[in-house]
């Protein structure tokens, strides 16, 4: 029965989080060294974060820990001034199961009524102030990932049905078919043409933690795909995930502007369109700089952005802002100038409007 061993297990990890296994083993009783004495202060400082377990006793907490579904948890964690961090979509959609308190010695953090959804990373850590200036403690901190079991919900639900992965070959792409039950079997499919796609342990694997790992992306991967889990049960199906391949250069926006005309008469509307391709993922700022702009001339300015397929697998975000002069006057000659900015940089552009 798939349910048993973690049971079983269970009620070692405490333990086995206070000692390391190597360590387990050795049981003459000599004196400490101060190797010995090192390791053990370094395991201490990482064992901040405790469950209150029904009994009211505390225990440390391993690297996972698997609850079933409908139970509440309450966690701690030691320190005066304490930061968590856990499932995003809690704090998304205001979720009054959750409540945190900072206490004199420890901050506590109770979960109520769990659900399927709240499978995930809980932490903490201890931060350190002088002035308004805070930084994490990284000698103070401890971590957890829960699994929060439903057979209804071998997968961890998400608030939409498809979900857009961008596979950059630069860097690993991950399909999010996280499950709540770690002994799921977990499979991916490609939709069209229908057939499993083989998870090799090396470019393709599998973590129950994240979901399917591609460590090196190529534009073959593209296209939709799902995720099958089976365990004691019919098979279940996970969301769609469109799987689109990218390569654009990294860098500041790759930007170009262009008038309606370079030469209008009084009263004609002209626009000014600032455009820039880069990556689908990557959001772009517009800010403008124009002719009227220190007199209050009224301008309409309007942004938006979309997907295009250039061909060959590849996609780009096509990102645009929209400046409206109405009725063109004297007031509107001169220059205007967009300045469009990413993470990577900023890229300014120019062109002249004339009577």
């Amino acid at each position: 029965v798939i349910g048993q061993p973690a049971k079983s297990k269970r009620p070692k990890e405490p333990g086995e989080n206070k000692i390391k296994p190597v360590n387990k083993r050795v049981k003459p009783k000599t004196p400490k060294t101060k190797e010995r004495e090192s390791v053990d202060s370094s395991l201490k400082s990482q064992s901040i974060l405790t469950q209150v377990t029904d009994k009211g006793n505390f225990q440390k907490l391993a690297a996972t820990l698997s609850l079933a579904a409908g139970q509440s948890i309450e966690l701690r964690c030691k320190g005066s001034n304490v930061t968590w961090n856990y499932p995003s979509y809690l704090d998304t959609f205001k979720d009054s199961r959750l409540s945190i308190k900072q206490l004199d010695r420890y901050s506590q953090l109770i979960l109520a009524n769990s659900t399927a959804a709240d499978t995930g990373e809980y932490s903490c850590w201890l931060q350190l102030c002088h002035g308004n200036k805070c930084r994490k403690d990284e000698t103070k901190t401890g971590s957890t990932y829960i699994f929060f079991t439903d057979k209804e919900e071998l997968f961890v639900p998400t608030p939409s049905y498809f979900e857009i992965v961008y596979l950059n070959p630069d860097k690993p792409a991950v399909i999010p078919c996280r499950v709540t039950t770690p002994s799921a079997k977990v499979t991916l499919h490609r939709e069209f043409p229908a057939e499993e796609i083989e998870t090799d342990g090396t470019d393709i694997i599998y973590d129950a933690k994240k979901g399917f790992v591609f460590q090196h992306p190529t534009s073959d991967h593209k296209g939709i795909v799902y995720c099958k889990a089976e365990s004691q049960g019919a098979p279940q199906i996970s969301i769609k995930y469109h799987l689109l391949y990218v390569e654009v250069p990294k860098g500041p926006p790759s930007t170009s502007i262009v008038a309606s005309s370079s030469r209008a008469g009084v009263s004609d509307r002209v626009h000014v369109v600032c455009t820039v391709l880069g990556e689908p993922d990557v959001d772009v700022n517009f800010r403008w700089q124009y002719p009227g702009q220190e007199s209050g001339r009224p301008v309409i300015i309007q942004n938006f952005w979309r997907l295009i397929n250039r061909g060959i697998g590849h996609t780009t975000r096509i990102s645009k802002s929209v400046l409206l002069v109405e009725d063109f006057e004297y007031i509107d000659v001169g220059n205007y100038v967009c300045l469009a900015q990413n993470l990577q940089g900023e890229t300014i552009v120019a062109t002249k409007v004339e009577l």
